[in-house]
């Protein structure tokens, strides 16, 4: 016998979920006429002297992505015009995401966010942002005494 952990409103999450499948009232299901703001997925890496900021932007073009820095906060949208066909044709799947795109990311105080460097290439957003000369981390000598 296993012992399983007792999630008093599991049943009700259930019925929830079903309920808002049944109503299309989830992302991506084609009943759906609400506008929604997608996250864009990030990975942030350090390398070296440098933070890169990998997003991953599918279908957007270089002119569509806009890119701001404000106190220390990097932003990212991006807007995809819906296709050309009406929202309540009959879709049997539809995933592909069309709307707005919005990511918001609070970086260290220690980012060079004035020779911050960005490029794009297949739906990939580089930006790759040096860390300030002043901020860098010392070796320090130890002397004997």
């Amino acid at each position: 016998m296993a012992i399983e952990k007792w999630q008093p409103f599991g049943s009700i999450r259930d019925f929830d979920d079903l309920f808002s499948r049944f109503l299309g009232t989830r992302p991506g299901i084609a009943r759906n006429t609400e506008p929604e703001a997608w996250s864009i997925p990030l990975d942030v890496v350090q390398d070296g002297d440098s933070l890169v900021v990998t997003a991953s932007v599918p279908g957007i073009s270089k002119d569509e992505i806009d890119v701001s820095v404000d106190d220390s906060v990097i932003t990212i949208k991006a807007e995809t015009a819906s296709s050309s066909e009406s929202e309540t044709d009959n879709y049997l799947l539809r995933e592909r995401r069309t709307g707005s795109y919005y990511r918001a990311l609070r970086l260290p105080e220690t980012v060079d966010f004035e020779n911050a460097e960005s490029t794009f290439k297949d739906g990939v957003l580089t930006i790759t942002l040096p860390k300030l000369e002043s901020k860098k981390a010392r070796k320090l000598e130890i002397s004997a005494v």
